[in-house]
């Protein structure tokens, strides 16, 4: 089997929830307590879902994509799976469809991975599913990293292997058997290598 693994970004590589909050709150907005635990945004910060909806994508179109952090120990961890043991990451993310937006992820991912970890970056619309798009890995059982719950579902409907990235929103979420949730990369590192 090819050593691919396909990625979701935001919440899963990038810590695009700390980004975003920060720069909601640069912008006026108070998120409510215990937003953490809240995955809807117009919920979080006490927005309708229009606003909500509006605020993302401005931030997802901004040259903040090219300057987002890595989400906890992912910098660490994917350059080994990357540089020690020969695998190549596929990035499926409903960001934008902005041309400009999706560059500005690749430089982004580049500086922190390295510029041959994502070989391929396919940039969905802001919130879009992920059905479609996954329909490409049917039935290869590629190791599938989501932190959206219905998201992690799909990939397992086509055949992949889900692994759910622990959130506050997704914390409670009735994980099936089939189907593992990680805290970190360390976990999800030593899961795929089978340490």
């Amino acid at each position: 089997m090819e050593k691919i693994i396909v990625t979701d970004c935001d919440g899963v590589l990038l810590n695009w929830e700390y980004a975003f909050c920060a720069w909601m709150t640069q912008h006026g907005y108070t998120e409510i307590e215990d937003g953490n635990k809240e995955y809807n945004i117009g919920k979080r910060f006490g927005i309708t879902l229009e606003e909500a909806i509006k605020q993302v994508v401005i931030f997802n179109e901004s040259a903040a994509m090219a300057f987002l952090p890595a989400l906890r120990d992912a910098r660490y961890y994917v350059k080994r799976l990357h540089e020690e043991h020969g695998y190549v990451f596929h990035c499926v993310t409903s960001m934008s469809l902005d041309p400009n937006a999706k560059k500005l992820r690749q430089m982004n991912l580049d500086k922190l991975f390295g510029p041959t970890a994502f070989p391929v970056l396919e940039c969905l619309d802001t919130g879009a599913d992920k059905d479609e798009a996954l329909e490409k890995y049917r039935d290869t059982g590629y190791y599938w990293i989501e932190d959206k719950f219905s998201n992690a579902v799909a990939g397992q409907k086509v055949g992949m292997r889900p692994i759910l990235i622990e959130h506050g929103w997704n914390m409670n979420d009735t994980i099936p058997d089939n189907m593992k949730k990680v805290v970190n990369w360390k976990e999800l590192y030593e899961y795929i290598i089978g340490v």
